[in-house]
């Protein structure tokens, strides 16, 4: 038996056991409420904002009939803990970046960001109009979870560091917050990877107990306050082009509702994915100019550490490759990805690089 066998046939186990505890929905007079638990601390800037535009914009279009309370990061479950608490029926749906949850599968990285991958726009291109949606459906089933784009953070900054990175070599043994597939190949450039929640990074980083982080961009980051403990600062990283954000409900619910209520789930994730991707980007500008005035030290890697970047988001890529779902997610996705990229390049890319030469 494959592992995709082996897993598939281990969730509808789970699944099935789970369906006997699974809280019963609440019902009044025809209404209905669902309750959402997020990997965000309540206000959270950006993310939760995500999370509570999904449920804000369920509420509106359903006219009160399907309600969703949403709890932050700690107040029902912990923030990494969202995932098996769907999974097992004891929330009934989760708002977090499914990069999280690459130990469940290492396919989830691929709907939030992978090293070297896609952009918002490429994102958004294979999700709605590739086989994107479709993957991220066919994975969310063997854990029993119906998923949906809810919310983008656009292209993730670099991070921040003690000291500055002149080298590959000043990543071995640097003690770094980065989840998903991009900590994996800081790893295997020799950093020690941390993988914490966006509530405890602050205090990780004030302490030492982690040398440096990345978190979002120049607006998230300015509002977390890390650049009250370090001043150097990498504006653009490799691990996360974009980072598209989740909204997931356990399959049994999910599948229970109305068809009006389902595509009333699918309709404001989809709002709040574009909703939340134009927050970021009218935000991150001001922002990165207040930090910069700041004393912050806005810097980029080298090309030397870009190219070990490269070599070691390859190994990651490489050590997945034979499960088969992930194998087939990866092609797909770089397929669409560079089926985008030519048209973006030639047209958008170079319009820019002119608008900025002639404008200055």
């Amino acid at each position: 038996m494959d592992r995709r066998s082996f897993l598939k046939n281990s969730a509808l186990g789970a699944g099935a056991a789970a369906a006997t505890t699974l809280a019963a929905p609440a019902y009044a007079q025809g209404k209905r409420t669902l309750t959402m638990v997020t990997s965000w601390g309540r206000g959270l800037a950006g993310v939760f904002d995500a999370a509570q535009q999904c449920a804000d914009n369920i509420n509106a279009m359903s006219d009160g009939t399907l309600t969703i309370d949403v709890k932050a990061a700690g107040e029902l479950v912990g923030a990494f803990e969202v995932f098996d608490a769907v999974t097992a029926g004891q929330a009934d749906m989760y708002h977090a970046a499914d990069y999280y949850f690459v130990n469940q599968h290492p396919g989830f990285a691929f709907f939030t960001g992978v090293p070297f991958g896609m952009t918002a726009t490429e994102l958004n291109n294979w999700y709605y109009h590739g086989n994107g949606m479709a993957l991220h459906h066919k994975l969310g089933e063997i854990f029993g979870i119906k998923s949906f784009l809810g919310g983008n953070t656009g292209t993730q900054a670099g991070g921040w560091f003690a000291k500055e990175i002149k080298g590959p070599e000043d990543f071995n043994g640097l003690k770094f917050r980065m989840p998903g597939l991009g900590g994996k190949a800081l790893g295997h450039m020799g950093a020690s990877i941390q993988n914490l929640p966006g509530a405890e990074v602050y205090q990780a980083l004030a302490s030492g107990a982690i040398d440096g982080t990345e978190w979002i961009g120049p607006w998230a980051d300015e509002k977390a306050g890390f650049q009250e403990i370090t001043k150097f600062y990498y504006t653009a990283g490799f691990h996360e082009p974009s980072a598209g954000l989740s909204l997931v409900t356990n399959l049994d619910v999910f599948n229970d509702l109305s068809p009006t209520h389902q595509s009333i789930i699918e309709i404001a994730a989809g709002h709040a994915n574009v909703w939340n991707l134009s927050q970021f980007l009218m935000n991150n500008g001001a922002a990165l100019e207040r930090l910069k005035a700041g004393g912050v030290q806005v810097l980029e890697f080298p090309d030397s550490v870009w190219d070990a970047m490269g070599a070691a988001s390859q190994k990651v890529y490489d050590e997945f490759m034979g499960d088969e779902l992930f194998a087939e997610i990866y092609q797909d996705y770089v397929a669409s990805m560079k089926a985008s990229s030519g048209w973006l390049t030639q047209s958008i890319s170079a319009y820019r690089n002119q608008r900025d030469r002639v404008l200055g």
